[in-house]
């Protein structure tokens, strides 16, 4: 149980992890870059794979999916040394809901991948290490960004229900993967038709 104190704190540490989480770096550092604006091109998804596309350029891409990885990050990171697991769970979902749904950006956003991933590293680097290394290792192989969200977000909450000890863990895990899958719906009937757009294949 959390104490009145403990309580306002951990009020103030949820809405600071929605507004971290809302930060839209794909809309930030594709103005510094004077890159098109993602939201308005291609998908129309600020996240890494969108930004990249449209942009046309690495750095925009990367420099994008480390800001969203870092925020997941750097929330769960610092929450668990504040809040204990219970808790930091519940404000990795809040910094995920914020890059999915931005109050920067009129309650749109991304996917929540690389944030979700982020904020698993936050909790535990060697489970957010897999999974990152799972969306890697699909997407070299396929070149489809979503199959490897796909991936690792399917595997995620079963490897929680064998390997993690803790109920609300295993609970956070399939909530997380649940939300990411249901984002990714139309990425999912795209790849059953064979329509979906391979990382850097270009715009038509």
């Amino acid at each position: 149980m959390l104490t009145d104190g403990v309580s306002l704190s951990f009020l103030l540490a949820l809405v600071t992890a929605y507004l971290v989480g809302s930060i839209p770096f794909g809309v930030i550092i594709s103005r510094l870059f004077r890159v098109p604006d993602p939201r308005h091109t291609g998908s129309r998804n600020i996240g890494f794979t969108n930004v990249l596309r449209t942009s046309g350029k690495k750095t925009v891409g990367i420099l994008t999916l480390l800001g969203d990885v870092g925020k997941g990050w750097l929330i769960t990171w610092g929450a668990k040394y504040l809040f204990g697991e219970p808790w930091t769970l519940v404000l990795a979902c809040s910094v995920v809901l914020g890059h999915i749904f931005s109050v920067f950006l009129r309650f749109h956003g991304g996917k929540g991948v690389a944030t979700g991933l982020g904020s698993i590293l936050g909790l535990d680097p060697f489970w957010g290490s897999l999974l990152i290394a799972i969306w890697l290792a699909v997407v070299g192989i396929s070149r489809y960004s979503s199959a490897g969200a796909l991936a690792a977000f399917g595997l995620f909450p079963i490897l929680a229900v064998v390997f993690w000890p803790s109920l609300d863990f295993v609970i956070f895990a399939w909530v997380l993967s649940g939300v990411i899958w249901w984002r990714h719906q139309e990425n999912l009937r795209r790849l059953m038709h064979g329509t979906e757009r391979r990382i850097g294949e270009n715009i038509s």
